[in-house]
């Protein structure tokens, strides 16, 4: 077991579950509020979700119990730990954004970031590769 599990959860076969049904489902399980304890994005190209929690909670442990929870069963959907990377690829970034201001908004810890070791702009693909120093930094 490693010494620091990842604070996000992917949530698939989702399609059977609408988005707020899913958040309602997670809430029920976890006990904590979404938006205020964790938030969940919808990635409808690959019928999954990922729940990210800002508190503090065992995410194994919240998988066992999503995996054993009967609507969760109901649903087929499966549950697991999202790995941590050092990594995150960023959408939409305007073809007039320095990689300079990328860094650091990145590094700003109001944005959740943390100290960048590399970007790689793509403006053919109007996106960016973050590598962050470690994983703590792409929350």
């Amino acid at each position: 077991k490693s010494a620091e599990t990842s604070p996000s959860v992917v949530f698939e076969n989702i399609q059977g579950c609408s988005p707020k049904c899913l958040c309602m489902l997670l809430e029920n399980i976890s006990g904590l509020a979404v938006d205020d304890d964790f938030t969940v994005e919808v990635i409808p190209e690959i019928n999954a979700a990922v729940a990210t929690f800002m508190k503090s909670i065992d995410t194994e442990e919240f998988v066992k119990k999503c995996s054993q929870n009967k609507r969760v069963k109901e649903f087929k959907i499966t549950a697991r730990l999202l790995e941590l990377t050092q990594s995150i690829k960023a959408e939409n970034i305007p073809a007039t954004v320095s990689t300079d201001y990328i860094t650091v908004y990145f590094e700003n810890a109001r944005n959740g970031g943390g100290p960048v070791s590399d970007v790689q702009l793509f403006p053919e693909e109007n996106s960016a590769i973050i590598t962050f120093c470690d994983h703590k930094g792409n929350a």
